[in-house]
């Protein structure tokens, strides 16, 4: 149920940033939370949400360049009306209800709403200047790291009696090998939440201007094809049969030549696609275990499919031979870890 506040209940640097901006009398209704430290509240009538992140400095300052590079792109990332760095306080515009997630489940037509959002990839991807932008680089270490979080999180779950450093060491140097053609991929900006619950379909804007984009704080200089595969193999949704393969189909015909060949970006596709299953299978524990958000639990099972999936396409027997050597239960981990509490 949504609630409505006014002002008198804010912190003081809320109230005073809303009043700044001429909205003392705004009222606020809460959005539910992510798994972010960012918090949101809607402006009923004004058509600006209040973005609030106290806690990441590097991420909020990273949210404002990266919208307004997205727009210079000509994407439709949110408008900034307004910011307060030193509070960690921001309006931007409000791109309403109509997120991918909740037009599927009211029966949208699913196929329409893949091809817009491939087709906003394209476009990100063939641009000259997508990658002109101050963000980190999606390096060998951060790769490395990410799916180190199995390791840390996920294998202590499934067996107390692996040593978890000599595991891990085997794993990472695997995981480096396997990694060598990303380091040689084109560059372009990875939003790295490309899904269904960071993509909104907007009325009255044509062509990839009508593909919302949100939650593109923690884009990085990488590989393209993480994104892709992080929209068509989503943790969070199957997608109807031969839809995932029509949509690469759309992407491999449409994506400038400097790309690559369509070998090398499907081989990337599915490396990309293993590496970020790997890194959900620790993320979604060490949310439950360290941030107290279990609701990222239920996804666990088709994680676990998608994961042992995309190691088969990527042809990464290595990983696999070591997982079942050594953790027998792998394979069904995704079931087995639904159950954490």
């Amino acid at each position: 149920m949504s609630m409505t506040a006014n002002l008198a209940p804010l912190a003081p640097p809320a109230a005073i940033f809303l009043a700044r901006h001429g909205l003392s009398d705004a009222e606020l209704e809460p959005l539910p939370a992510d798994a972010s430290p960012r918090s949101y509240c809607r402006l009923p009538g004004q058509g600006q949400l209040l973005m609030e992140d106290r806690t990441d400095p590097v991420g909020y300052a990273a949210f404002i360049r990266l919208a307004r590079h997205l727009r210079g792109l000509g994407l439709s990332a949110p408008r900034v009306l307004g910011s307060d760095p030193t509070v960690g306080l921001a309006l931007i515009e409000d791109f309403g209800t109509g997120t991918y997630g909740r037009l599927l489940a009211q029966g949208h037509d699913e196929e329409a709403l893949y091809e817009l959002a491939v087709d906003a990839l394209v476009h990100l991807h063939s641009h000259a200047d997508a990658a002109d932008v101050s963000v980190p680089a999606y390096d060998m270490d951060l790769l490395i790291e990410e799916v180190s979080r199995f390791s840390h999180w996920s294998v202590p779950e499934l067996s107390s009696r692996i040593d978890i450093a000599d595991f891990d060491a085997s794993f990472q140097g695997m995981w480096i090998d396997a990694l060598k053609p990303i380091q040689v991929a084109p560059r372009t900006l990875v939003l790295r939440d490309f899904h269904i619950d960071n993509l909104m379909l907007l009325e009255g804007r044509s062509g990839v201007a009508a593909c919302g984009l949100l939650d593109f704080q923690d884009g990085v200089i990488g590989a393209g094809e993480y994104d892709l595969a992080s929209l068509l193999q989503d943790a969070r949704r199957d997608l109807a049969p031969g839809l995932e393969q029509k949509m690469l189909d759309r992407y491999l015909d449409t994506v400038p030549p400097s790309c690559g060949t369509r070998g090398e970006i499907l081989h990337r596709y599915h490396l990309m696609a293993a590496q970020r299953h790997t890194r959900l299978m620790g993320q979604f524990i060490r949310l439950m275990r360290r941030d107290n958000k279990p609701g990222y639990l239920k996804f666990l099972p088709r994680v676990a499919a998608q994961m042992q999936a995309a190691l088969d396409a990527a042809g990464l027997n290595r990983i696999t031979d070591f997982l079942d050597a050594g953790l027998p239960g792998w394979r069904d981990a995704g079931k087995r870890l639904a159950t954490l509490s």
